[in-house]
């Protein structure tokens, strides 16, 4: 609005401060889904990961998010898969791999109701050994 003047953090050297987390790819196609669940796969009591290397050369990190109607109703599913984006946004910048597709899995249950914290760490220690 005209007149209207922003307030300037000043804490950052008068310029907005930087994005803390990068947003990953998301994963859209069919084909990408089915690629990663012929790879490797690692369960966690929260929800399952399935991991692989691309071939094209592709520098990103690209995630794809899936609940089944085992989880629930669309409320119970559309929950499930928000918390699993909020820690793939967290946890994929420094965990995750460069030229890796991801696919996180919800589960019945669990996914929605875990402790976040707990969902992350679980998200770290996946991936340590979807890698490994």
């Amino acid at each position: 609005m005209p007149g209207v003047e922003a307030e300037v953090d000043e804490t950052a050297g008068g310029e907005s401060p930087a994005a803390v987390f990068a947003c990953p790819e998301v994963l859209r196609k069919r084909a990408d889904f089915l690629a990663c669940a012929r790879a490797r796969r690692q369960h966690t009591p929260g929800f399952v990961v399935q991991g692989r290397k691309r071939g094209e050369g592709g520098e990103a990190v690209r995630v794809g998010y899936t609940c089944s109607k085992k989880v629930g109703n669309a409320v119970a599913r559309n929950r499930a898969k928000r918390r699993l984006r909020e820690i793939a946004r967290a946890v994929l910048p420094e965990a995750g791999r460069a030229g890796w597709d991801y696919v996180l899995i919800g589960r019945a249950g669990e996914t929605a109701a875990r402790d976040f914290a707990l969902m992350q760490e679980e998200l770290r220690a996946a991936l340590d050994k979807l890698h490994g």
